[in-house]
């Protein structure tokens, strides 16, 4: 029977493998099919044709044509989307290189971002990440990129503290961050130990928001002293930056007792927990806000290792995302200039 089952897990291991092959070669062919068909349009549509009606017409008769012989997905809206596709990329070594790694879906939602620089990071991290659509389509949402890049000193501040490649820190510190998905009531706020039990309970959403490279190690984790034991509410290990990372979860406006606690958290973890081949410890302190006097007064100003962020628990709308993250970004450089 033990024979039968290995066997059968044999055979099973090698058609879902061949379907993963097929599924892939079958997305690449189609990827550039449709970079293709987008080119070929822009290029008859340049051929000295001014009419204002002729891109239009010339869409709609390609549409009923191409859905004649070959049925669904030739609409007049799909086909601007492969026209459009061709217009984003008409570097063929960036479309090769990048979107066919990715599925229409995928690359449908982000060409659609104006930012080139944007959209090249979702193109690699969608990619090197394995984002599902519906991944990808909330941290677009989000603003994931832009959150990152409104932390551009911190991600300074770690790479000189870990050595690490600034490539390895794209995904790591953000302000704020968004926990939507932990279901839980704003402006109602929740109390800590909710607050920690919910990103438990989520915790694959938790760490997609966090970031890449990060490995959940324990909850209300123990530090002792010979007189004393302490509890962190969250600790991680991120195996790209190679160090501990810990989490403070505040409820509140961001204290200076708060600082101060992480601050011992931190020192306490390197001495009796950091490995000999561990970067020093990272801690982070998420909360509902921050006094940015107490910011600029405090450890966090010139700390390589402490860092506050506020979270938010519902999915606010872009605009309001854009005005915290230059909020932020104002704030950094007040502080740089101080």
């Amino acid at each position: 029977m033990k024979q039968l089952t290995v066997f059968y897990s044999d055979i099973r291991q090698i058609l879902q493998n061949a379907r993963s092959r097929a599924y892939s070669e079958i997305n690449l062919a189609m990827v550039e099919a449709y970079w293709m068909i987008g080119k070929r349009i822009v290029e008859e549509e340049q051929e000295g044709k001014r009419k204002a009606e002729y891109g239009k017409k010339l869409l709609e008769n390609l549409s009923r044509n191409l859905t004649h012989d070959f049925g669904k997905g030739f609409s007049y809206a799909n086909l601007r989307n492969f026209r459009q596709f061709y217009l984003t990329y008409p570097d063929e070594e960036i479309r090769y290189t990048l979107c066919s790694k990715l599925s229409w879906s995928h690359n449908r939602l982000i060409m659609r971002l104006e930012s080139a620089t944007a959209r090249n990071y979702y193109l690699s991290e969608a990619a090197r990440q394995g984002w599902s659509v519906r991944q990808l389509q909330r941290n677009i949402n989000t603003l994931y990129y832009e959150r990152l890049l409104s932390s551009q000193q911190s991600r300074t501040d770690i790479a000189s503290a870990t050595d690490a490649p600034e490539s390895e820190l794209r995904s790591f510190i953000k302000d704020p961050y968004v926990l939507e998905f932990l279901q839980l009531p704003d402006p109602v706020a929740p109390k800590e130990k909710d607050l920690e039990t919910a990103i438990i309970n989520n915790l694959s959403q938790f760490l997609l928001e966090a970031g890449k490279g990060f490995s959940f190690v324990g909850r209300q984790y123990r530090v002792s002293t010979e007189t004393n034991h302490f509890y962190i509410d969250l600790v991680f290990y991120n195996y790209l930056l190679k160090c501990f990372v810990l989490i403070d979860l505040k409820t509140e406006q961001l204290t200076h007792q708060d600082i101060g606690q992480m601050d011992t958290y931190v020192r306490m973890f390197d001495e009796f927990k950091r490995g000999e081949d561990d970067n020093p410890t990272v801690g982070l302190i998420l909360c509902t806000s921050k006094d940015e006097t107490i910011v600029r007064f405090s450890i966090l100003k010139d700390s390589e290792q402490l860092f506050a962020s506020k979270y938010r628990l519902v999915l606010p709308s872009e605009e309001e995302l854009i005005a915290e993250i230059e909020r932020e970004k104002r704030l950094i450089e007040m502080r740089e200039k101080s």
